[in-house]
């Protein structure tokens, strides 16, 4: 008993470490997050682990999808930018999972409306959550983690969905980007 509370309090504080990194790289390199979109899908895929790591400070990952999907094959857009989501949003799992008391007390009322859709469809319910923008996906992620939902189904169904919605997002942009750019007189 113990040990597991130990382990717990380690995950939160390694949780918690992992996204106070995050939150500082992004405001002390707020002006460099831009660049990454020089480094094509490399910087979709790091933009996009922010984007899913950092629950404070907002990082722009679905503006810069958009925007990358007009530059770049939306498609490998898409994939780049669910599997970094996917990797971000593990750091909320884990803060769930290591602090579980302190969640399920302190979100009660959401953690349980949560709880309940994931005890019903639980992999279904994290893929069509993750798969449209969705600002409550940080409490969905942390209530899985709560729950022990296997961190291996999770982290599928996140990508998963966090991919059709960058992929929808990124053949946005490359459907629409040009036409706005021609409407700002500004040619590609």
């Amino acid at each position: 008993m113990l040990k597991e509370k130990s382990r717990e309090w380690y995950l939160s504080l390694l949780a918690a470490a992992i996204v106070l990194t995050l939150i500082v790289l992004a405001v002390i390199y707020r002006d460099k997050l831009e660049d990454l979109q020089g480094y094509g899908y490399f910087g979709v895929f790091v933009m996009s682990v922010l984007t899913g790591g950092t629950v404070i400070v907002p990082v722009p990952g679905l503006p810069m999808v958009f925007a990358m999907g007009g530059i770049l094959t939306p498609y490998y857009v898409g994939l780049a930018a669910g599997l970094g989501e996917g990797v971000g949003v593990l750091i909320t799992y884990m803060g769930g999972r290591g602090g579980r008391k302190t969640f399920e007390t302190r979100f009660y009322s959401s953690y349980i409306k949560i709880e309940g859709w994931m005890k019903q469809r639980g992999t279904l319910f994290l893929f069509f959550s993750s798969s449209v923008p969705n600002p409550l996906f940080v409490l969905i992620g942390a209530t899985a983690g709560a729950m022990r939902f296997p961190l291996w189904k999770f982290f599928f169904a996140c990508c998963a969905g966090k991919t059709v919605k960058g992929t929808w997002v990124a053949y946005l942009g490359s459907w629409g980007l040009p036409t706005i750019l021609r409407w700002l007189g500004i040619s590609m």
